[in-house]
């Protein structure tokens, strides 16, 4: 039978406990370098989180972000965060937030520089009040959203089982968002919803493999739980990994063709975190949840017994016994004086 075959069955026996070291290791190259990203370069937060006015505008003139920068020093903008799009034909500048005054000196000199009309600008204004609102109830919305998983994992499962799934969502979380910082794209409010959509998507695979374990817990007897989840993850391996494939190849599509190939990039920041987060879900609740949980139940004294009862069947049905112990060739049998019998002599002839 091939593997696929075996894969479909759930018929392998691959140890993931056994390659937790491994895993480890690509965890921590991906988080240290996401953490790393996060406290240096920081998240590229869109005007809906920060606030400040943004200015968007066809570029006929063909300037560069130098020539932009050189007409908004006399303002003190200087420091504007300046966009060329679409090869250079279109022009996005945008700066902390002004008052009406200065927001009209900013739209004209942007307008003036790349030779259009101030009303051929769009131009958004967004207050710093509203801006920290909106930070303020996408993080509410997280933690809510992490309580009622805890809630309904221990209810359903049971609170480890929980806080295993949690570990492995913050593994996502900090993934995903590493990678916007590594590449600079914009986070905005479309980032939150394909974030907390991926949230969801990370924990039906962990679901997946944990209910599995329960129903094999309650099936097996005399095995450890170590074995538990490796056979509990053989047998729903391809259904997780059919799930993802089956999510990340249209999620892939709005992301290459639509974003990049036909420039639609209102669809980047919603696709780039559901491509990057379905990924790294069906990745950690294989390498990260299940080792996690697998090594943390060990510890526990029911399964500690199972452990040594086992260790100790198997080091018996290792050892002969006495009655099966070969005798050596030399020994004779004792005689009544305790000395060993000569061997006759040959008479002469």
């Amino acid at each position: 039978m091939t593997l696929f075959g075996r894969l479909y069955r759930g018929e392998t026996s691959y140890d993931f406990v056994g390659a937790r070291r491994t895993f480890l290791v690509i965890s921590s190259v991906l988080l240290v370098a996401s953490l790393l990203s996060l406290a240096l370069r920081g998240l590229n937060l869109s005007l809906d989180f920060r606030g400040g006015v943004a200015v968007e505008t066809e570029n006929p003139a063909g300037v560069g972000v130098g020539d932009v920068r050189d007409a908004l020093a006399p303002l003190g903008l200087s420091d504007a965060r300046i966009q060329l799009l679409a090869d250079g034909q279109e022009l996005r500048v945008q700066t902390e937030a002004l008052d009406a005054d200065r927001a009209d000196e900013f739209v004209r000199a942007v307008a003036a520089v790349a030779g259009t009309d101030i009303s051929e600008t769009s131009v958004d204004e967004v207050g710093p009040t509203f801006g920290a609102q909106i930070a303020e109830r996408a993080l509410l919305a997280l933690v809510v959203f992490l309580g009622a998983v805890i809630l309904f994992m221990s209810w359903r499962l049971e609170w480890k089982m929980a806080l295993s799934g949690i570990a492995a969502l913050f593994h996502d979380l900090i993934i995903t968002f590493g990678v916007y910082s590594i590449t600079g794209f914009e986070v905005t409010p479309a980032t939150v919803i394909a974030v907390l959509t991926i949230l969801g998507y990370s924990l039906y695979d962990t679901v997946v493999v944990f209910d599995k374990v329960q129903e094999n817990i309650e099936a097996s007897d005399r095995v450890t739980f170590t074995d538990i989840v490796n056979k509990s993850m053989n047998q729903v391996l391809m259904r997780s990994v059919n799930t993802s494939l089956t999510s990340l190849l249209p999620v892939g599509s709005l992301l290459f063709v639509g974003s990049f190939l036909l420039g639609a990039r209102t669809l980047l920041e919603f696709a780039l975190a559901l491509f990057v987060g379905i990924a790294a879900g069906t990745y950690s609740s294989i390498a990260v949840a299940s080792p996690f949980l697998a090594v943390w139940k060990e510890r526990e004294e029911e399964w500690t017994r199972t452990r040594r009862r086992l260790d100790r069947v198997s080091e018996d049905a290792g050892r002969p016994s006495e009655a099966a112990q070969p005798t050596s060739r030399t020994t004779r049998p004792p005689t009544g004086t305790g000395a060993t019998p000569r061997p006759p002599k040959k008479r002469r002839r």
